[in-house]
């Protein structure tokens, strides 16, 4: 069975799912900085829906929700504790927020934008990752836009070896001694790849987007893919 389709992040992360919010923010560089760019990045969707790929407890909807007026989030998630979580996240958005449970890997709607956060690194080759990138193009209107929000990680050794250092370093800055940072990094490699970011762009542009990279920190990357219309 493909990984996406059985995800579980209490499992995955070790972490109750209600502790979730809290703990991403520990994990993840720049994390609200990087909802806010992909939220941006979105804008030009509105009015339609927008596809949220891999939704967890809704994070990346809600940011586009508040940001991008008109817009209706359709989120995407095989873990049905982080929908619930969702659920109530976004019950103030009304109708706005409509909720699947289901994989990405399944057929895609018809949509004006597609996002993604932390979620596509759970597919582990880079040739499914480019054909899921495919059908999100066919997906998308003319015109329309995908945003991924993700960890990437530099082929070469010695930018690897300082992008790992670098998160460990925003790990321990939040509580987390240093040993258990890279015990965490080993732990969700059991389920996440990590592709050099310039294997990102090219496979977003290989499925016919005009990509590029508009946000970095520390191995955390916003890629946009704009389709041609």
């Amino acid at each position: 069975m493909n990984e996406e389709t059985s995800h579980s992040v209490r499992r995955h992360l070790r972490i109750a799912v209600d502790e979730y919010d809290t703990a991403i923010r520990q994990f993840i560089p720049g994390y609200e900085e990087m909802l806010a760019e992909a939220a941006r990045a979105l804008r030009p969707a509105d009015p339609g829906l927008i596809i949220d790929l891999g939704a967890g407890t809704g994070a990346l909807s809600e940011a586009i929700l508040d940001s991008v007026g008109d817009a209706v989030l359709e989120l995407i998630d095989v873990d049905p504790e982080m929908l619930n979580q969702a659920r109530t996240r976004l019950a103030r958005f009304g109708a706005r927020a409509r909720f699947t449970e289901g994989s990405f890997l399944e057929p895609l709607p018809r949509c004006r934008g597609a996002a993604a956060s932390l979620a596509l690194h759970h597919i582990p080759a880079m040739d499914a990752k480019q054909e899921l990138y495919g059908r999100v193009f066919e997906a998308l209107e003319p015109g329309g836009i995908f945003v991924n929000a993700d960890a990437t990680m530099p082929r070469e050794p010695a930018a690897r070896e300082a992008t790992w250092r670098g998160w460990a370093d925003h790990l321990v800055s939040h509580g987390i001694d240093e040993q258990r940072a890279f015990e965490h990094f080993e732990e969700w490699s059991e389920e996440d790849t990590y592709f050099p970011l310039e294997d990102e762009l090219a496979a977003v542009a290989s499925a016919g987007f005009a990509a590029e990279c508009v946000w970095h920190e520390v191995g955390i990357t916003v890629v946009v893919g704009r389709k041609p219309g």
